[in-house]
């Protein structure tokens, strides 16, 4: 796959390119129907499937103090969009110049004359230029006088809802990481460097990686089974992968400053992972963190929360 910076950056014209455009944070069910559609079209034309998406988020740049935190970073994107089969994507930086584009300019401009599609493909809720003043009517009406078609992609439903970034974020703020597995249709993840914390879960004989999370969101404070995955070389190899217990919280225990983490305990592993850089997933809550008395409490505890981890990974 091939990652342009941008449209003016167009070296190798775009074979007969049919495009998406949009910010696709997440890569949830609701954007892979429009990935799929986009990738079969280019294959049927023998063209390139091509996303034009925007780095950073529109919103970190106009409305900051009102910007979500985002579901992936942009390598995790990237890396999303190659496996759904996307041949080439323009990662647009996103300035307050370019927010001021009329959205007449962005079509012919930035669509048109720099890519040159074939055929466009949009999510329903799709907006554009200058203060979001583009509308579906405009660039269906202008499209085809360019010379490409556009056609809108309906919402995907889960459970009578819209599938789309906002719902699963508040999924994940209220712990509820299956049913945000069900929208993004794997389970979420962050990635980050493994740090040294105070290396107090050795002591008790559950040594723990602290993660020092690249992701903008980690969900409710809790304690879930997932896995650990190793994204460059070492001991375990690159794209090994672990079960883990992890904690997403304080530590309300043994920490005052309410700041909160991850730190995942990697089941029946024994090794040095320092300075790693790993991927962690959440595929299940197992419990809501919580204070305990002392040391014994907390061990008898996390060694329940290995057995029921361990079970639940092993049956799903």
């Amino acid at each position: 796959m091939r990652t342009i910076p941008g449209s003016t950056e167009i070296i190798e014209p775009l074979v007969r390119a049919v495009v998406t455009v949009g910010n696709f944070d997440g890569i949830h069910i609701g954007h892979r129907s429009i990935l799929d559609t986009v990738v079969e079209r280019a294959r049927a034309r023998q063209g390139e499937a091509v996303v034009y998406t925007f780095e950073p988020h529109p919103r970190k740049v106009l409305h900051p103090d009102q910007a979500p935190g985002l579901l992936t970073t942009l390598d995790q994107k990237l890396e999303l969009l190659e496996q759904a089969g996307i041949d080439a994507v323009i990662v647009e930086p996103f300035s307050l110049e370019f927010a001021r584009t009329p959205a007449e300019d962005f079509i012919r401009v930035s669509l048109h004359e720099k890519i040159r599609p074939l055929e466009v493909y949009v999510g329903y809720d799709f907006h554009f230029g200058r203060d979001r003043e583009g509308s579906m009517r405009l660039l269906t009406e202008l499209g085809p006088r360019l010379g490409f078609s556009v056609t809108i992609i309906p919402e995907v439903t889960v459970d009578h809802g819209d599938v789309n970034s906002t719902r699963i974020r508040q999924l994940l703020a209220d712990a509820q990481v299956e049913q945000a597995r069900e929208m993004l249709g794997r389970s979420y993840s962050v990635r980050g460097i493994v740090g040294k914390g105070d290396q107090r879960g050795r002591t008790i004989g559950f040594p723990t990686a602290n993660l020092e999370a690249e992701n903008e969101i980690l969900p409710a404070p809790g304690v879930y089974a997932g896995e650990v995955r190793f994204l460059d070389g070492g001991t375990p190899e690159v794209g090994s992968r672990w079960p883990a217990v992890t904690n997403v919280g304080v530590r309300p225990t043994f920490q005052k400053d309410g700041r909160l983490i991850a730190e995942a305990h990697l089941i029946d592993f024994d090794g040095d992972i320092y300075g790693r850089r790993v991927e962690l997933s959440f595929e299940h809550h197992l419990r809501p963190e919580q204070r305990f008395d002392g040391v014994d409490a907390l061990r008898t505890q996390i060694q329940a929360d290995v057995i029921e981890a361990r079970q639940w990974l092993e049956s799903s």
